[in-house]
């Protein structure tokens, strides 16, 4: 199958007879009569799945390619071995830090509760040989914050900067690997620069948690467990690699599925293993029951977000949200009405077919929101393709349900009243507004589309 991105008549590794199957609904059914659809059509003529695009070797860079299909199971019992061997010198400090939105997905598998599922998780690697195993959710405690902070200068600067609203989330990572690459200037300057929890966390792990243990960074060999294969690309991003160290942030990248499969393969069941607690980035374990945020499949950064700017802005206390299904359950609205005007308009779009219409809606001046939610995976972080699919490569909807469940039953955190957080902004970030925050929580956007490389790629 060809992607909408490749000068080469096929991608390698899109040869399939079924290409309709993998289209969403509204490709299949489109009949141009519309003039949105027809000039939708035109911007992108995608044939696959946004994820599925970046996982085409004949659509992203052949560097890129070959470090993408290096981060496997392979390259964690590679560390584990080297570890063995008698020359220390050459030994690792291996950190693994686990994603909020995959623990569900060994709850669900096991049929077990996410807080159980995470100390049995945390039991299985450590047994390994993982020397330490995290929680990301502190990472998304700082990314979240730094986008409330940027979308309220946005929205009251609106009218002196050309490019203030919609501010378009951040996090997803295959959102900002199209946006940069296909859609360029078109979009990137409205995208927040606050970084991915990924991205934070690396930081955290290599440069605090480095320096605490009195450890360089090239000594931690840090492994991400994530619901995507669009990870794996973002661990490979410029600003994620510390050139005095020649050290990453992110080592590897390993789905869900690709960390079940290892347990499969040692016929291993979470329920058979001990239950050990997540360290800290301070020294010792966490205690207490697991936490999330305010979202229903993902990070939550459009309730955060919302309701932090109708406090900040508006003085209006928002305790409960409510969503309007729009063109599909993917594609949602909410608002804020005062005085009779409707002063906040936030929206998510999940899935390519509703990124694509986004971007068309701002390409014609009609994107009338404030704020975007924007997530590749249809359905959100939860249905990530590295662990919501069934063996023929189908959405696995069964197990959905059941990861949403089990993941709506986790306490909700706001990021304000985590503790450790506002710690490490005074003692490692040196305050809140500092310099340190902008270079370490934030980043850049490619504003130019890449020149063609060695595969003839066209963007």
């Amino acid at each position: 199958m060809k992607c909408e991105n490749c000068t080469k008549k096929e991608c390698s590794k899109k040869q399939k007879n079924d290409d309709q199957q993998n289209m969403p609904a509204d490709f299949l059914n489109s009949n141009g009569e519309d003039e949105e659809k027809s000039e939708f059509h035109k911007l992108a003529n995608a044939k696959i799945f946004l994820s599925d695009c970046l996982a085409c070797e004949n659509c992203i860079t052949s560097e890129e390619a070959v470090k993408v299909f290096q981060q496997n199971q392979k390259e964690l019992f590679r560390i584990l071995n080297l570890n063995k061997k008698c020359d220390t010198s050459r030994h690792k400090v291996l950190a693994v830090s686990i994603c909020p939105q995959s623990l569900p997905y060994f709850a669900a598998k096991f049929n077990i509760c996410v807080t159980e599922a995470a100390k049995r998780l945390c039991g299985f690697l450590r047994s390994l040989g993982v020397h330490y195993v995290f929680d990301t959710t502190i990472a998304a405690d700082f990314s979240i914050l730094e986008s409330q902070k940027e979308f309220v200068q946005r929205y009251r600067h609106q009218n002196q900067e050309e490019y203030a609203l919609p501010m378009f989330a951040s996090a997803c990572p295959g959102w900002i690997q199209y946006a940069e690459r296909v859609l360029s200037s078109l979009v990137t300057p409205y995208i927040c620069t606050a970084k991915s929890p990924q991205q934070i966390m690396g930081s955290l792990v290599k440069g605090y948690f480095a320096k605490q243990q009195n450890l360089s960074p090239e000594k931690i060999f840090h492994i991400i467990v994530a619901p995507c294969y669009d990870k794996k690309l973002e661990a490979l991003r410029e600003d994620f690699y510390a050139p005095l160290y020649s050290s990453q942030d992110v080592d590897c990248v390993l789905t869900s599925g690709e960390i079940f499969q290892i347990m499969e393969q040692r016929e291993t069941s979470l329920k058979e293993v001990a239950e050990v607690a997540f360290d800290t980035l301070f020294g010792g374990i966490t205690e207490g029951e697991l936490i999330r945020h305010n979202g229903r499949r993902s990070d939550g950064y459009l309730e955060h977000i919302f309701k932090h700017a109708a406090k900040e802005l508006f003085d209006t206390e928002v305790k409960e949200i409510t969503y309007k299904v729009l063109k599909n359950k993917d594609f949602q609205e909410v608002t804020l009405e005062k005085d009779g005007e409707t002063v906040l308009r936030f929206a998510a779009a999940y899935g390519f077919r509703n990124i694509q219409n986004m971007v068309l809606k701002l390409k014609k001046g009609k994107c009338f929101y404030h704020f975007v939610e924007v997530l590749a995976c249809p359905g959100g972080c939860l249905n990530g393709k590295g662990q919501a699919q069934t063996e023929d490569g189908k959405p696995d909807k069964a197990l959905l349900r059941q990861m949403e469940d089990v993941y709506a039953a986790v306490p909700v955190q706001l990021p304000e009243t985590n503790g450790h957080v506002q710690k490490l902004y005074q003692e490692w970030l040196e305050g809140m507004d500092s310099t340190r925050v902008r270079e370490t929580l934030h980043t850049k956007y490619s504003m130019e589309k890449p020149a063609a490389n060695s595969l003839d790629i066209k963007w």
